[in-house]
């Protein structure tokens, strides 16, 4: 996949990775907080981690756009 050539879509994708890099972040401290409450909600821990997840596999996507294609 080649990376897109507009200076315009890099900075929106770049943009878009920074904001999915927060919300990961994010989610990390949500769920450290409720591993450490005793009461937690598993239900919620498993979506919390779900999105995570997501989050991770958009990110990964979305860095691959931004790498060039090497010749083999």
């Amino acid at each position: 996949m080649n990376p897109p050539s507009d200076p315009t879509e890099l900075a929106r994708i770049a943009q878009r990775l920074a904001e999915l890099r927060l919300e990961h972040r994010d989610l990390d401290v949500a769920i450290d907080r409720l591993h450490d409450n005793i009461a937690a909600d598993e239900l919620a821990i498993k979506r919390l981690k779900k999105r995570k997840l997501q989050l991770k596999d958009t990110i990964h996507r979305l860095e691959s756009a931004l790498i060039p294609d090497e010749p083999a």
